[in-house]
């Protein structure tokens, strides 16, 4: 049996999809967490100026200070204090749009967190509703 040049295109693509497929990054964790005025300081009640900033500070407050308010959820991913410190290079891979980044900023927001695994890292999408 003889197969025509459109045959082996239509092998090549599947193989291809199938390739880009299983590189394709994944979900590893969501939460929602609201804003308050305690993620918007530090430790040392500096107030906190960027967004991924004040998202470090509402895992730390949550994980390892047990300050938490209405709304917030639990992650497995921001636990570990070393992922904490990653917050800003995966803010910056991920996406957060400007109107975001100033709810952030003000507080008193909802935020929806997305972390996933890529190929070229972790990242985080930042979402205010």
């Amino acid at each position: 049996m003889k197969f025509g040049t459109g045959f082996a295109a239509v092998i090549l693509a599947a193989t291809m999809f199938g390739a880009q497929a299983a590189r394709a990054d994944q979900l590893i964790e969501e939460y929602t967490a609201f804003i308050g005025e305690d993620d918007l300081y530090n430790s040392n009640n500096v107030r906190l100026q960027e967004p991924w900033q004040i998202v470090r500070q509402d895992r730390a407050n949550f994980h390892r200070f047990g300050v938490s308010q209405r709304g917030d959820q639990s992650d497995s991913f921001f636990d570990d204090a070393g992922n904490r410190e990653l917050v800003e290079r995966m803010i910056s891979r991920g996406t957060i749009d400007r109107a975001a980044r100033n709810a952030v900023v003000r507080g008193n927001v909802m935020i929806n967190v997305q972390i996933f695994r890529g190929p070229r890292g972790d990242y985080v999408n930042v979402l205010v509703y």
